[in-house]
């Protein structure tokens, strides 16, 4: 069978294993451009007309490298749309939420936003103004200052699997992708991520869903554009109120996502791709979606395998590095785990969870540019995925485990 790795594939036989793959049925893929005309010609609450005033100056916030989202043409369908609401291109300000990772180069810029690069700059989370707090006043909610000055504020985003806002999209573009460690360290800390309802494909009663909702009406957003994805390509467009946008997208991934399991594993077989496995730190998020989403398929003591190509090794962001340091400073799982349940600095998070994942299960890397990595970060590095694997094995293959919802 087929794996991504990269922007590519490789070619995985398993001839000494029992074999099981999940994929999710889908659903027939649309083209994003008509969805995202058709989306804003019915949009979800007021129109986007009725949002922006001509002279008003408009800040959009779209998602950054580590996410698989067509933003150059969700981005050309909102400034036809907004030319259209008389408002010129030159008070348009495009910022690319990055939260704590790293900038992209101008490079990057132009290939992901093409003839709309001119309008982008990276969001700097050291720039930020205080907009309102939330958690009854303990935590500020800090938004970069183009944000915080544009009079209509709108965001792009992806509707997908997210452990822990249940679907990311919505108000979490501008949130996270446009703001301050104070937020990323109250909603990524160890009591938010152990309340009930904080869990991936949940978004009802989900208390980090909430406070990122909250948040986003304190920093302005007025209209968001977000997608989700399927197997086959794009399930569908929405555009309009940030809540219903993600709850109704949500709604169609969760459908078209799910897949039943009704027994245990020895392994699983975690496919990744770009650009999520260009970082160690954004391809485990393959494991943890596994093993702590609504059902962990392996047996006590199962084996997670990641192919995964790591060309950016642990990644360079300040998140990144957070996580590298405390999982190569750490000597096992367990007592990392204890560590960090009383707290964390902003983007160690991912360690945190990685380390839950750890105490269980092991987890092995294979197929990538930074072995060295992976090894002194408490996981283990192979050349192949059959090298992980231990023959006789009862393995289960999630080509896109980042796409792919396990329940009972």
């Amino acid at each position: 069978m087929d794996l991504p790795l990269g922007t590519g594939t490789i070619d995985v036989s398993l001839p000494d294993c029992e074999v099981t793959v999940a994929r999710p049925a889908g659903s027939t893929p649309v083209d994003v451009r008509t969805a995202a005309e058709r989306a804003l010609e019915d949009s979800i609450g007021a129109p986007l007309a009725d949002r922006v005033d001509p002279d008003d100056d408009v800040a959009i916030v779209v998602t950054d490298i580590t996410r698989k989202a067509p933003d150059d043409v969700l981005l050309d369908v909102l400034l036809e749309r907004l030319e259209a609401c008389d408002v010129a291109r030159g008070q348009v300000t495009v910022v690319i939420g990055l939260g704590l990772h790293r900038p992209m180069t101008d490079e990057e810029i132009e290939a992901m936003l093409g003839p709309h690069a001119d309008l982008a700059i990276n969001h700097d989370p050291e720039s930020v103004v205080e907009v309102g707090t939330v958690a009854d006043g303990d935590v500020p909610v800090e938004i970069g200052e183009p944000v915080v000055e544009a009079d209509t504020v709108l965001s792009t985003g992806v509707v997908e699997p997210h452990q822990y806002a249940g679907f990311s999209g919505g108000a979490k573009t501008v949130v996270i992708g446009a703001g301050s460690e104070s937020i990323i360290r109250y909603t990524h800390g160890p009591e938010m991520l152990a309340r009930e309802g904080v869990r991936l494909g949940r978004v009802e009663g989900n208390p980090f869903r909430e406070t990122i909702d909250r948040a986003g009406d304190l920093a302005g957003l007025d209209f968001s554009i977000n997608l989700s994805y399927g197997p086959s390509g794009v399930l569908g467009v929405r555009a309009g109120e940030g809540r219903r946008v993600v709850r109704e997208l949500a709604s169609i991934a969760r459908d078209a996502l799910s897949v039943p399991i009704d027994r245990a594993y020895d392994a699983v077989v975690c496919g990744v791709g770009a650009p999520k496995d260009a970082n160690l730190y954004q391809a485990t998020r393959a494991a943890t979606y596994v093993a702590l989403g609504d059902r962990n398929p392996l047996r006590e003591g199962g084996r997670i395998v990641v192919p995964a190509a790591l060309p950016e090794g642990v990644g360079d962001g300040t998140g990144e590095q957070r996580f590298y340091r405390r999982l190569s400073g750490a000597s096992d799982p367990e007592s990392l785990y204890e560590q960090m349940r009383t707290g964390y600095e902003p983007g160690a998070q991912r360690a945190f969870v990685v380390a839950r994942v750890l105490r269980d299960h092991d987890l092995s890397v294979t197929n990538s540019e930074a072995p060295e990595v992976v090894e002194e970060c408490l996981m283990h590095a192979a050349d192949g995925v059959v090298d992980a694997l231990e023959p006789g094995s009862e393995v289960l293959v999630i080509p896109d485990a980042l796409n792919t919802l396990l329940v009972d």
